[in-house]
């Protein structure tokens, strides 16, 4: 079952992009390639909130280069015979070089060769000052860099000193920002040192060397080599540490190792869902929100859905807990996993039985997009368990359902809303008068009048009114409401699935004939045409016209025959073509060579699409065992076979 996945970074709005399956009405949850990255800001007496500008930070470094050469010299003179050598003459020109040319490039030239002095300097002092000034520069300044740059910063990670090491990754951390710098990083082995340092029991070693692991992990190509590595151990612990630092990057770090399954189940044998799931407990929202997007990308796969299920009884507690108590951000996160959790059937129960619809009305209500289309989302998959179409409607949701078809502006909460409608009314056995009531087909009709909708809504609603064309109670609104004339012109749609959906819902409309004969009567020749034109161009023989749409063209024709109304067949009948190519189609012998190869609707485009009678005893097109499960020979024979039932009964009639 397809899940849709998310990356979402820290302080950044989460992006949506959704897709959904028409059969069942489900949400895809594929993947969403946003990341939390972390910049790092050196320790420099001050707060972690750095808000100082560029021109302020020249001033400081450059003071800081003055006097930590200034202070190291004078330190070294002083000690020259007790406990380090004078510094070399190469040594002391490095040091005066950083002071005068701080304002350009350290990343090559003479300011990088003057840095590397310090850097192989056996001199801790000198060291210290290189990683102080890697650090500050990188700050300022994270524009891809080359081997050689990243070389002197790689070494000073190696550091036996604590504090060099901490310069060092602070450093790496702010270049990973850019994305050649993070594979940079990791094809020259900064992995292992980085490593190291998040074993260390040093709290700013942790801080910087899993924030930076963090960065190196919104990078594809850095995932798998960052999962062999053993890292995914050590950020598991990291991610309860007392130090909300720490927590924090280590917890940014396990949800950028969630973007593929692969990854997903490394984290899974890492021990990392019990932690993120007790990360949820915690009081600050920054870890909320990681832990609960994490938590809804392991929920993308099925045995994640499975193991959550079986080892965490509190979580669908704890995220509906943060639906009605968290931040937007949270609360939209903690949503979304409901909706990835609830593409199974024991949490599409489990969810309402925990009374996570009262939580969803007012977010329907919210004047905030992603909420809506959060709550939207989930309410379409619960929506599917028919245990679970009595409680929705008596929640008071439908209203609110209905003129969302047409207030909001968002085209992924239409497409959810209008499909968690079709569930509904599939799954109902009772009266439906009450969507009708509500406003329903007013507010399709209004969206497929609008120039302005888009082929994607305007598909969804046509689906939807072939699931209620076959309601006894909602086909009569459908029929008397015009809609025939909004579809007629859209047999013509460039758009396949549209021009599919659409050809499919006449049939099905077709299928009333004995009881709307005049209706139908009344459409055969207009709009453009009528039903008499797209019938006649579909039965033409012609190469060229899929034996799909054709078999659908040829069902109509069947069941306004079936009518028994003497109008309906006197117009069918009296059609200067219509009759003639179906005789034609009913003598070919066998499938034309290649024909069914260029089918724009034997594959997904199919899903899910039901058409008239066939959608209940499976004779039509678009069946459950209809062309998705047909060979191509089965799917021409199949149009042969009905064009001869045609052709038996005009025989059959006594015109």
């Amino acid at each position: 079952m397809a899940a849709h996945c998310y990356y979402v970074p820290a302080n950044i709005t989460p992006a949506y992009e959704q897709h959904e399956q028409e059969q069942p009405i489900e949400f895809d949850m594929s993947a969403n390639d946003v990341s939390f990255e972390r910049k790092i800001v050196s320790k420099r007496g001050r707060d972690a909130e750095d808000y100082e500008t560029t021109g302020q930070r020249c001033t400081y470094y450059r003071n800081s280069v003055s006097a930590i050469s200034a202070k190291r010299t004078k330190a070294v003179e002083s000690q020259v015979r007790e406990e380090e050598p004078l510094l070399a003459d190469k040594e002391r020109q490095a040091v005066n070089m950083l002071v005068d040319l701080f304002e350009l490039s350290f990343y090559e030239g003479e300011p990088l060769k003057a840095l590397s002095t310090l850097v192989y300097s056996h001199v801790y002092h000198l060291q210290l000052s290189a990683a102080t000034a890697f650090s500050e520069i990188s700050e300022m300044d994270t524009r891809p860099v080359t081997r050689e740059a990243l070389e002197p910063i790689l070494y000073l990670l190696q550091s036996p000193h604590i504090d060099v090491q901490h310069g060092a990754s602070a450093a790496l951390g702010n270049l990973a920002v850019n994305m050649d710098n993070k594979l940079l990083i990791v094809r020259m082995g900064g992995l292992e040192p980085l490593i190291r340092q998040m074993l260390s029991p040093n709290i700013d070693a942790q801080i910087n060397s899993v924030g930076c692991i963090t960065n190196l992990a919104t990078a594809e190509e850095n995932k798998m080599q960052i999962a062999k590595s053993g890292a995914l151990l050590p950020l598991t612990r990291l991610a309860r540490s007392r130090d909300l630092r720490v927590q924090r990057n280590a917890a940014g770090a396990l949800l950028n190792m969630t973007h593929s399954a692969e990854h997903r189940q490394q984290l899974i044998g890492a021990g990392a869902v019990p932690v993120l799931v007790e990360l949820l407990g915690s009081d600050d929202s920054e870890l909320q929100y990681y832990a609960t997007t994490a938590l809804s990308n392991i929920a993308v796969d099925e045995s994640g859905r499975q193991l959550l299920w079986k080892t965490q009884p509190v979580l669908v507690d704890a995220l509906i807990m943060f639906v009605n108590t968290s931040t937007i951000k949270v609360q939209c996160q903690a949503i979304l996993t409901l909706r990835n959790l609830a593409s199974d059937d024991q949490y599409q129960t489990q969810i309402v039985e925990k009374g996570g619809l009262d939580s969803l009305l007012p977010l329907l209500q919210s004047e905030y997009d992603p909420l809506v289309i959060s709550a939207s989302a989930c309410l379409r998959n619960l929506s599917i368990h028919p245990s679970n179409e009595k409680p929705i409607l008596e929640s008071g949701i439908l209203p609110c359902l209905v003129s969302l078809i047409t207030q909001s502006g968002n085209e992924e909460v239409q497409c959810h809303v209008i499909s968690a409608l079709r569930n509904l009314v599939a799954n109902n056995e009772a009266d439906k008068t009450p969507f009708a009531n509500a406003g329903l087909f007013d507010h399709i009709r209004a969206v497929l009048v609008n120039p302005a909708s888009s082929e994607v809504v305007v598909g969804e609603m046509i689906a939807a009114l072939n699931v209620f064309v076959l309601d006894e109670s909602l086909w009569p609104y459908i029929i008397d409401g015009g809609f025939l004339e909004l579809l007629i012109p859209l047999t013509r749609s460039q758009n396949v699935e549209l021009q599919y959906n659409a050809c499919v819902t006449i049939s099905s409309l077709a299928g009333k004939a004995s009881e709307a004969s005049d209706r139908l009567a009344q459409v055969w020749d207009r709009p453009e045409g009528g039903l008499q034109s797209y019938l006649a161009s579909f039965l033409t023989v012609d190469e060229g016209m899929d034996p799909v749409l054709r078999s659908v063209a040829l069902w109509t024709v069947l069941l306004l025959l079936e009518s028994d109304s003497p109008d309906l067949v006197r117009l069918v009948t009296g059609h200067p073509s219509i009759i003639k190519n179906i005789d034609k189609i009913a003598s070919i012998d066998s499938l034309p060579e290649g024909e069914l190869r260029n089918s724009a609707y034997t594959t997904d485009s199919l899903a899910g699409l039901r058409s008239s009678r066939g959608f209940m005893d499976g004779e039509g097109p678009g069946a459950d065992d209809g062309p998705l499960d047909e060979s191509d020979d089965e799917i021409y024979n199949r149009m042969i076979t009905i064009a001869q039932d045609v052709v038996s009964l005009v025989q059959s009639l006594d015109i």
